[in-house]
Formats: structure tokens, C-alpha cells, sequence
């Protein structure tokens, strides 16, 4: 881990045999808390202590369609490290600070996405209260086309998102974004995927579970690069990820039985990291 550390004290973003270390690193808020609180704890290659206070020194806390929370517009920034870490009770200085720990921050964010959908400042087809959830995704490609005689821009692979830093979006709905928020907003994220599965039935649930995108907004011919548009209906992606369905799976298991958060609990590395990291209270508490 200390040999990542570039550029003191954060993490580079990456490295490439060819051309070395990323001019970047990570710094927050996105999905990279688990990464830090990895790096902290290692017991032979740990990065310096202050590292996670660079990390939180570069947050964004604003205000989203009525939330106040540490702003990242693709929900998967606020899922990835809390599938394996339960931060539910337990802060770190900068949530001390605020008054809720990272799991209320988590919870504002999917409720400000919903809110978002609800309201539709975009004008796209089939948003509402229980079909929201913009993150990172399969799209219908990278192409412009007139809809209901309005000139739309629509893209392929993109971090899709909504919150007061910034708003990609396309009319295009990743079920694992409200899905995966189930600990944060069961009765939400519950309601969205029956409405999702009833609404769309084969064309958007097949063997493998959940496909990664729909665009409702696509309705008609379109220059698509990837997967298949329904008449009347809308664009589906042909494609499951990995990367999607898997905090999907977990994440309605924490939710059901909280089983990855109550054995992560018992990993002494995360302990540490999370103890280096500043982190107290809640089930932390007697154990750093």
C-alpha cells in the first residue's frame, strides 16, 4: 500500500507498466473508503494516518433536492464500501462533525436520487417515485436523436448521476442504483424493483436476474450500439455486470440477515484501518 503513495499522503489512482503513476489519486468522496480503510490497516504496508483526512479534506457536503449530505452524483460511490462495511453508529471526524454517520450520508443520497426521478427536471419517459437510480451503467450508445420532437443526447457506458456536484443523465435507469440501496431505503428500493418487474416483465428480468439498463425514453428506431429496443416500451440493455449484480446480491443480504457486515466486523485489518482512520462509537466502541 505505501508503495501506491505517490504523492503524500493519498493513493495514486493507478499505475501502468508503461507509463508509471497516475497523474491523480483518489480522494473523496467516492467509492475508494473501503481502499483507504484497507491501506491503513495493513499490518506490514500501511499508509500514514493523515491519509484519510486528506481523503475527507476534498468531500463535498451540499444540499440535494432536500438532502444535506457528502454529495457524489452515481449512487455507487455511496454503495461499493458500505457492501462490506457495516457504518451504521460509527464516525470519523468529519461525520462527527455533522451529526450522522456514513450510512445516514448513504441513505440521504439514494432519497435525493428518488427525488430526483420523482421530479424529472429532465422531462424522460418512465421516471417517477418507484422507477429512479442513476450510477454507472451500460447506455444505448453514443448518439443524438429527436424524441416527442425534442433533440436528445444519449450515451453508451457512463457514470451516471444526479446530486448538486453534477447531473449526467439520460433517461437511462440502472436497477442496481435503488436496488442495491436497500439498506439505506428498503420500502423504496423494494417498491422500485416490484414496480421495475412488473412493469417491464422478460424484457428487463431474465435468468441471471436484473439487466444492467433500461431507457424508457427510447421507444422507437434508434441508432443503438448495444441491446434491444421494444416498440412502445423502451431500450433494454442485453447485457448482466458483475459489478451490478453483485452489490445487488450482497446488499439484500446485509439487508435481510446483515451477514457481510457482521463478518467484516470480526476482519482486525478493517478494525484497524477503521480505528486509523479515526473512526468511534457504535460497534467500534472498546475495540481500538
Amino acid at each position: 500500500w505505501d508503495w501506491a503513495v505517490e504523492r503524500p499522503p493519498a493513493i495514486a489512482l493507478a499505475w501502468r507498466p508503461e507509463s508509471g503513476f497516475s497523474p491523480y489519486d483518489w480522494r473523496g468522496y467516492n467509492e475508494a473508503m473501503i481502499l483507504y480503510i484497507l491501506a491503513l490497516g495493513s499490518p506490514t504496508h500501511p499508509i500514514q494516518a493523515d491519509a484519510w483526512s486528506e481523503w475527507t479534506s476534498t468531500y463535498t457536503w451540499a444540499s440535494y433536492y432536500g438532502e444535506t449530505h457528502v454529495n457524489f452524483a452515481p449512487l455507487f460511490g455511496h454503495q461499493y464500501s458500505h457492501v462490506w462495511i457495516d457504518f451504521r453508529g460509527i464516525r470519523d471526524a468529519y461525520m462527527q462533525a455533522r451529526g450522522i454517520d456514513y450510512f445516514e450520508n448513504s441513505r440521504r443520497a439514494a432519497l435525493a436520487q428518488r427525488q430526483y426521478a420523482t421530479d424529472n427536471p429532465g422531462g424522460w419517459l418512465g421516471y417517477g417515485e418507484d422507477s429512479w437510480g442513476l450510477t454507472a451503467s451500460d447506455g444505448p450508445g453514443d448518439f443524438s436523436a429527436r424524441v416527442d420532437g425534442q433533440q436528445r443526447e444519449f450515451r453508451g457506458y457512463w457514470a451516471r448521476g444526479a446530486a448538486a456536484t453534477a447531473v449526467r443523465d439520460d433517461g437511462t435507469i440502472a436497477p442496481t442504483a435503488a436496488v442495491a440501496s436497500i439498506p439505506f431505503t428498503p420500502t423504496h428500493s423494494i417498491a422500485a424493483l416490484q414496480a421495475m418487474v412488473r412493469t417491464y416483465g422478460v424484457h428487463l428480468y431474465g435468468p441471471y436476474g436484473l439487466r444492467d439498463a433500461f431507457n424508457p425514453t427510447i421507444r422507437e428506431d434508434a441508432p443503438v450500439g448495444d441491446g434491444t429496443i421494444v416498440p412502445g416500451v423502451g431500450w433494454f440493455d442485453e447485457d448482466y455486470l458483475g459489478i451490478d449484480q453483485g452489490p445487488i446480491l450482497a446488499m439484500i443480504e446485509n439487508h435481510r440477515s446483515g451477514l457481510i457486515w457482521t463478518l467484516l466486523r470480526e476482519n482486525r485489518y478493517m478494525v484497524t484501518g477503521l480505528c486509523r482512520a479515526g473512526f468511534a462509537g457504535g460497534w467500534l466502541d472498546g475495540r481500538c
